[in-house]
């Protein structure tokens, strides 16, 4: 099953015999200061900066949340896509919680981007689902249910399906959903990865849909972040994961490696570029910072 998303000018198949799909983390205030400052001020520069620096390392589409205190989300929202538009080409994924900033994000957002997030409980589905429906979109459904996140891989599944099932009767094809099995801190519960592995698992044999899965939650609260990130990215992508909002910076070596080791990569030839290209990028990064 693919996933299609496009830009004006870019198509990206999400799907289990391709490649898999980086979509950039980094246009998202949480958790970054200079951001959340920059929207403050308005300073577009930086969100194109950001933009481009993470297609530049391989991003294949990117993230966009404008959601930081003191600043008009609807308003905003259309600034910075805007803004990300003027230095990248790649499909965009509208990141709110809120339906009046996803609208304002999907109606400048080309071709056919992608709607960040729905989740199981009938309020998000309501408010959701039409817009997704409307806009032609594709969406990430989470797999929460009115509960909160089921502890089980089962209860995820059932969360997932509820999804796909309303989704289906108001005319979205599972080929537009994108189940996100979420990952909880293995520093508070040393099951938390193998419960999303084994969701990951259910959620594949059962509708076929595409799998997208945040791999920085995993080690919240540990040293050494990016090693657990990476390996548990590595596990994702071999259990059935085909895209994941990440950061590309970080995490695009591991995919890349991960897709060869995979068979997604006939001679090693992307694998090749991307390290070339990425090679290129840090001596050219290091020189600006010296």
């Amino acid at each position: 099953m693919h996933t299609l998303l496009k830009s004006n000018t870019k198509e990206v198949v999400i799907g289990a015999d391709r490649p898999f799909v980086m979509i950039g983390e980094k246009l998202n205030p949480t958790g970054l200061k200079k951001l959340g400052q920059a929207l403050v001020e308005q300073n577009f520069d930086y969100v194109k900066q950001l933009a481009k620096r993470q297609v530049d390392w391989g991003a294949d589409a990117l993230d966009v949340n404008v959601g930081h205190p003191g600043i008009d989300e609807v308003a905003m929202m259309p600034k910075v896509v805007e803004a990300v538009l003027s230095v990248v080409d790649v499909p965009l994924c509208i990141d709110s919680g809120d339906p009046a900033i996803l609208e304002a994000g999907l109606r400048c957002a080309p071709g056919k981007p992608l709607v960040n997030s729905v989740n199981g409980e009938e309020k998000q589905l309501a408010a959701v689902l039409p817009i997704v429906r409307e806009r032609g979109a594709a969406v990430i459904a989470l797999t929460i249910g009115e509960e909160g996140i089921p502890e089980t891989a089962e209860g995820r599944l059932a969360a997932a399906g509820k999804i796909i099932e309303r989704a289906a009767t108001l005319g979205i094809p599972a080929e537009d959903i994108i189940v996100d099995p979420l990952v909880l801190t293995v520093g508070h519960n040393s099951n938390a990865a193998t419960v999303t592995l084994k969701t990951i698992e259910l959620v594949r044999k059962e509708y076929g849909v595409n799998i997208s899965v945040g791999a920085s939650n995993v080690s919240f609260g540990l040293p050494d972040r990016p090693s657990i990130n990476s390996a548990f990215l590595a596990l994702v992508m071999q259990a059935g994961a085909t895209c994941s909002i990440t950061d590309p910076v970080k995490l695009g070596s591991t995919v890349r490696a991960a897709d060869l080791l995979l068979g997604k990569d006939s001679n090693s030839m992307r694998f090749l570029k991307y390290f070339r290209a990425t090679e290129k990028l840090r001596e050219q990064e290091a020189a600006a910072k010296a």
